[in-house]
Formats: structure tokens, sequence, C-alpha cells
């Protein structure tokens, strides 16, 4: 099991400038999910993976309403830039997309 710095390391690997406060919001947020063995890493191959981070992340928690394609296309864009990781971080692929989307902002502590 891959503790939170490793977790982190692996956003950082792929962010283009990390929001620290941002990131530590989101790993507070995720805590318990990035805790467990079984929903620590994103299966990029598993489509009910895909239609469960579309559902619970980007539409409930970022409160997206973007299409389903436009919403699609951005979780298999991070899936494409972690192609490299066989065991893709849950932390990670929700910070890019949360990046992607603009929403960094909304795990940042006030």
């Amino acid at each position: 099991m891959a503790d939170l710095q490793e977790h982190k390391a692996i956003a950082a690997k792929y962010a283009t400038k990390v929001h620290t406060a941002a990131l530590d919001g989101l790993a507070k947020n995720y805590a318990l999910v990035l805790s467990k063995n079984d929903s620590q890493y994103v299966a990029c191959g598993d489509d009910g993976e895909k239609d469960t981070i579309r559902t619970n992340f980007l539409k409930k928690k970022l409160a997206l309403t973007n299409s389903d394609a436009d919403l699609n296309g951005a979780i298999d864009a991070v899936c494409g830039k972690m192609k490299d990781d066989r065991f893709k971080s849950r932390l990670a692929f929700y910070y890019l997309l949360a990046e992607h989307f603009k929403k960094l902002e909304m795990f940042v502590k006030k």
C-alpha cells in the first residue's frame, strides 16, 4: 500500500505546478479511499470505474455539468497522461482532473 507521500509524489510527477494546499485538501477528503488497497488506485481499463469517476467525482464532487462525452474525454486524457504507471494513484488522478477543470480551489481549506 502506498503512503500519502507517495501519492503526492505521483501527483507532482504529472501536474504542471502542484498546488500544495489543494493537494492536501484533496488528500484529506479522500483519506479513507486512499487507505484501502482496493480503492487507492484507478483502473483505466475498467469502464465501470470511469463511470464512477465521472458520476461521483466530476459531477457530484466538482459539480460539473459538462456533457458525458466531455467528462469522458478528460478522464481518458488523464489515463493517457498516466499510462506509464501501472497503478494509477487515485489522489493524483483526481488532482489532475480537478486541475483540468480549474476546480483545485474547492479543496483549499479557508
